[in-house]
C-alpha cells in the first residue's frame, strides 16, 4: 500500500510539472505572437505616411544626416525627428553617431526574422516612388556639394594623402592581391588598361608592366601630378594622363582590356553612375577590377579622408555591376586598420559570340 501511494504521489507531481511546462510554453508562444503583431503594426504604421516613405527612398543607397534630410524634404527638424523615430522603432532605419552629428541609413533585411518579407515589401514600395523635381534638384545640389568638398579635400591635403590613406587601407596591405589579379588577366606587354582616380599612382607601374598602353584619369589636377611623379620615377613611357572624370568624351575612345576602380567609388557623388560609365570602356571579354571598402559605421572618414560614402555592401556592388552587364569572376575580403574591411572584386564582360 505504501509503495502504491508513493507511486501515485510521484505521478501526480509529474503531471503537475508537465502542466506547468505546458502553461509556460503556451504563455511564451502567446508573448511571441503578441510581439510579432506589435512589430507588424510598427512596420505598417511606418509605411502609412508618405513622408516616411520618401525618407526610405532617399536613403536607398546612402546615409544622410538629419540636416541633409531636412533640406531635401523641406521639413523642420522637430517634425522630421518624429518620423525618424518611428522608422527606427520599426527597425527600418538605424542611426550612427559621428561626433555631434547623427546619420541615418536603412537597416539590412534580416531574412531569418518572421517579418523579413514585410520589411522587404515596405522597402520595395519606397524604392518605386518617383521623387518630385524639387527634391531631385535639392538632391543634385547635395551630391555636387559633397563632390566639391571631396575635391577640395584632396587639393588641400595632397601632402597628407598617404597618411590619411593609411588610416583606412594602406596599399601595402592589399597590393599583392591586386597584382596577382592583374598578372592573371594580361599577357605581358599587350592590351590596354584604364585606371580611374589613380591617387598617387602606386598601381600605375604595375599596370604599365603588364599592358602595352595604360590610361590614368583623375579630376583633381594635383593628384594627377602626384601620380605622374610616381610614374616618372619608374621610367615607364606607356602611361597616358588625362585630367577629367568618367563622363569625359575621350573615355568613349578607350577600348580597354582592364578597367580599374581602386578605392574610388566612396569618393564619388554618384558611385553607381561612375561604375556604369567605367564599364563603357570595357571591351567584350574584358574585365573590371574594383577595390572598395565594405559598408562601415566610421563617420570620421568623411572629414578625415574626404569620403562621401561609408563603404558599400558587397551585394550592392554586385548588383550595380550586373546591371551594367558585368558578371562576377572572383571576390576576396581583406581586413585593414581600424576595423575596416576591403573588398577586391573582379567582374568580366561576356565576349562576343
Amino acid at each position: 500500500m505504501l509503495a502504491a501511494a508513493e507511486k501515485f504521489e510521484r505521478r501526480r507531481d509529474e503531471n503537475r510539472g508537465a502542466k506547468v511546462r505546458l502553461d509556460a510554453n503556451a504563455q511564451e508562444q502567446e508573448q511571441q505572437q503578441d510581439l510579432r503583431e506589435e512589430s507588424a503594426a510598427a512596420f505598417l504604421k511606418a509605411a502609412a505616411d508618405p513622408l516616411r516613405l520618401r525618407v526610405l527612398r532617399l536613403l536607398r543607397q546612402d546615409a544622410m544626416g538629419v540636416s541633409e534630410l531636412c533640406d531635401l524634404l523641406a521639413v523642420r527638424q522637430p517634425a522630421l525627428s518624429h518620423h525618424l523615430k518611428v522608422l527606427s522603432g520599426a527597425g527600418l532605419l538605424r542611426s550612427e553617431r559621428d561626433g555631434n552629428h547623427i546619420f541615418y541609413r536603412r537597416s539590412d533585411v534580416d531574412r531569418s526574422l518572421a517579418l523579413a518579407t514585410l520589411q522587404q515589401a515596405v522597402l520595395a514600395t519606397a524604392d518605386q516612388l518617383e521623387l518630385d523635381q524639387e527634391t531631385l534638384a535639392r538632391l543634385n545640389i547635395l551630391q555636387k556639394t559633397r563632390e566639391l568638398n571631396s575635391r577640395n579635400f584632396f587639393k588641400q591635403n595632397v601632402q597628407k594623402f598617404r597618411e590619411q590613406q593609411d588610416l583606412i587601407a594602406a596599399p601595402v596591405r592589399y597590393a599583392e592581391a591586386v597584382e596577382e589579379l592583374v598578372t592573371s588577366l594580361s599577357a605581358t606587354g599587350s592590351g590596354t588598361a584604364l585606371e580611374l582616380g589613380p591617387g598617387e599612382g602606386w598601381l600605375l607601374p604595375i599596370l604599365g608592366l603588364h599592358f602595352e598602353t595604360v590610361h590614368a584619369v583623375d579630376n583633381a589636377e594635383v593628384m594627377l601630378d602626384a601620380a605622374q611623379r610616381t610614374v616618372d620615377q619608374t621610367g615607364l613611357k606607356n602611361i597616358k594622363f588625362h585630367l577629367g572624370d568618367s563622363s569625359g568624351a575621350y573615355i568613349d575612345e578607350i577600348d580597354a582590356d582592364l578597367v580599374v576602380l581602386n578605392m574610388v567609388l566612396h569618393h564619388t557623388a554618384e558611385p553607381k553612375r561612375t561604375l556604369s560609365e567605367a564599364v563603357r570602356c570595357v571591351k567584350p571579354g574584358g574585365a573590371l577590377l574594383i577595390t572598395e571598402l565594405c559598408e562601415h559605421k566610421q563617420g570620421w572618414a568623411r572629414e578625415s579622408c574626404g569620403d562621401l560614402w561609408l563603404g558599400f555592401a558587397p551585394t550592392l556592388l554586385e548588383e550595380w555591376a550586373g546591371s551594367a552587364g558585368m558578371l562576377e569572376q572572383s571576390s576576396s575580403y581583406l581586413g585593414q586598420r581600424n576595423g575596416f574591411t576591403l573588398q577586391v572584386r573582379l567582374f568580366q564582360r561576356a565576349p562576343l559570340s
